[in-house]
């Protein structure tokens, strides 16, 4: 079956067509009614940018740095967990990353643990959940250290509530495959023969384990067990950010900021980045695109702090118009997990050829050199209330 697409948004189509309904819905999520899931593609066609015509540059440089790491272009992969649309999951993702030359977040929720995505790519972040006691969370730092984990990704806007909107027509994932699970979740994985042809062929099924969540006791939670952990857990403090600051010795990222307040407290606390997001749309419904208060949080950073957003980003136009409005770069979530449904790491890495040509192509046109070339002035709006004024 050909994994040829040429958008995203072609790829997200295929997704839907070639993957089972739950495993499908798990991956597009969103909160409710969807609002701040569909306000995050929407936001950046709001906006469009300037071309230039005299004295272009000859060429364009694509790449630059971010938290130590040189990369092909403003992009890094967003940590994303639960990944069982492939059976090479994050395995293909860290291959298809290093082809073309970005990072990889390894989320804690993912199906392969650190230490063995390490040994296909040494230019990837671990991303963290405050989950369990300290003890727990220095065990998971050591094993991202030891793994070669260049950063570190802590997120802070953990979410207690029920289950996603999506997931409510679906039967919850099991902590083991039994023959009274298989059954139940059996028609769906028919549903798609293909798809369940990749698991049988290598004598497999979906991982129901999180490595990533083992604590001090080295024991890996199941998938039920994990989510139960998020739901009794409380966001960490200052004191505990400062005391995680303390331990981790590289760079380190606070995700998840929505409000000035928030971010200036993450600089406060030595964060080498902020990360500004609404999960995907998959917590609150009804937070705004993190593109439209990006600005005004860049702005009262005054580049002491580079700021990242996710959410929403699907073509290459979308990354420069996050850099030209403060970002540093961007995260690719979803975008890269409909790649790997379709096609394996093939599929991923036609996503990020996508995303990486469209930049380089935004940026000849716009006339711009180089990432550091690209400004406000890159960008017009094309409504008035476009921008939000974060809460203070």
């Amino acid at each position: 079956m050909s994994t040829r697409f040429e958008t995203v948004a072609q790829a997200e189509r295929l997704a839907r067509r070639r993957l089972p309904k739950p495993v499908f819905s798990s991956l597009h999520g969103g909160r409710e009614q969807g609002v701040s899931l569909q306000d995050n593609c929407n936001a950046f066609g709001e906006l469009g940018l300037v071309p230039s015509v005299f004295d272009k540059p000859a060429t364009v440089d694509s790449s630059t740095s971010f938290l130590g790491q040189r990369i092909s272009f403003p992009a890094i992969v967003s940590p994303v967990g639960a990944l069982g649309l492939h059976p090479d999951g994050e395995r293909a993702i860290a291959h298809a990353a290093a082809r073309i030359g970005i990072s990889m977040s390894v989320s804690s929720f993912a199906s392969m643990s650190v230490t063995e995505i390490g040994r296909i790519t040494q230019n990837m972040h671990f991303q963290l959940y405050w989950l369990g006691s300290r003890a727990d969370i220095e065990a998971r730092l050591e094993r991202a250290a030891a793994a070669g984990a260049k950063g570190l990704i802590v997120t802070v806007d953990l979410s207690r509530s029920a289950p996603r909107r999506d997931w409510a027509a679906t039967p919850a994932l099991p902590s083991s495959w039994t023959v009274g699970s298989l059954l139940r979740h059996g028609p769906s994985g028919v549903s798609r023969p293909v798809w369940l042809m990749r698991y049988l062929r290598r004598g497999t099924l979906p991982s129901l384990r999180v490595p990533n969540l083992a604590g001090a006791d080295g024991q890996e939670p199941t998938f039920p067990e994990a989510l139960g952990m998020m739901r009794r857990a409380t966001p960490p403090t200052r004191a505990d950010l400062a005391w995680l600051r303390e331990k981790w010795s590289g760079p380190l990222m606070v995700k998840g900021i929505n409000t000035l307040r928030d971010a200036r407290i993450a600089e406060e606390l030595g964060a080498d980045a902020v990360g500004l997001s609404n999960h995907g749309g998959n917590h609150l419904d009804g937070t705004v695109a993190a593109i439209r208060y990006l600005p005004a949080i860049a702005q009262a950073l005054h580049g002491r702090v580079p700021v990242t957003i996710d959410g929403g980003v699907r073509r290459g136009t979308d990354v420069v118009k996050a850099v030209a409005l403060g970002a540093k770069v961007v995260l690719l979530g979803r975008a890269v997990a409909y790649g790997l449904a379709v096609g394996g790491e093939e599929g991923v890495y036609r996503v990020l050829e996508i995303v990486r040509s469209g930049v380089v192509e935004a940026m000849d046109a716009m006339g711009t050199a180089s990432v550091a070339d690209i400004g406000r002035s890159d960008a017009i709006v094309r409504r008035d209330n476009f921008f939000v004024e974060p809460p203070r």
